[in-house]
């Protein structure tokens, strides 16, 4: 009798102790999210400097390499339309209608990845991606994903669309230490946010994907085939 009961005890006491790490995570996890307060306060802040920002210093300094940032804040007025279009076509689509997550692009990327058996299908909003920026890491790891969920209906509870945009336009990465849609026009076409022509916002949008890789002015296959699919698009829409 006792030798039967003994092996169950372990198997509770397992059971418990996996149980408890599990919950300690979650909790973990939940305090990485941002408070309430933090995103309404978006409304009217501009953040001085993001995670993703923070991170790609902490990479920098670990290389004994320099690394400046480039970044000048205009508002979504002073931003072509072209560029407004570009990036909804390339990034997200429903943008104007979702809640924050595209749940039918998150269906789609959880088949692919478990039939390739590793990430290989994104499936992030442009809320979700300025989530991701402002507050957490370049991980794709799926927790990080749902806290990106999380984080991405907050923003959209607490702020409009066309503030979402303008925050999203200011803190993109278009380049090593480019970010914003005019440091990266200024840097690239020597030209200000507000005069991108159609085909200078498809060629900016196509690098978004990897920017750390690809200049918008590169004749490499991904950019040319990126930008005329995005210029595609934007027609497809009337744009």
């Amino acid at each position: 009798m006792s030798g039967e009961t003994m092996p169950r005890r372990h198997r509770l006491s397992a059971r418990r102790i996996v149980l408890v790490l599990f919950l300690a995570f979650l909790v973990i996890e939940a305090i990485l999210l941002p408070a309430p307060w933090e995103v309404e306060k978006l409304r009217t802040m501009n953040p001085r400097v993001t995670a993703l920002m923070k991170e790609r210093l902490a990479q920098a300094k670990a290389r004994h390499e320099y690394y400046v940032i480039h970044r000048s804040y205009v508002p979504l007025s002073r931003i072509s339309k072209n560029l407004v279009h570009a990036i909804i076509v390339g990034e997200d689509g429903t943008f104007y209608q979702d809640d924050g997550v595209d749940w039918y692009e998150v269906e789609q990327a959880f088949i692919a990845d478990v039939k390739a058996m590793k990430v290989i299908r994104g499936s992030s909003t442009i809320s979700m991606q300025l989530a991701k920026n402002l507050w957490f890491s370049t991980s794709r790891d799926p927790l990080t994903k749902i806290n990106e969920m999380i984080s991405a209906y907050m923003l959209n509870f607490y702020l409009s669309k066309s503030r979402i945009l303008e925050l999203y336009l200011n803190y993109i990465e278009f380049g090593r230490g480019m970010f914003g849609a005019q440091a990266a026009s200024e840097y690239y076409f020597n030209e200000p946010a507000s005069a991108l022509t159609r085909d200078q916002a498809a060629k900016l949008e196509a690098i978004v994907p990897d920017p750390l890789h690809f200049s918008p002015n590169s004749e490499a296959r991904f950019v040319t085939f990126r930008t005329a699919d995005i210029l595609l698009r934007m027609k497809e829409r009337g744009w």
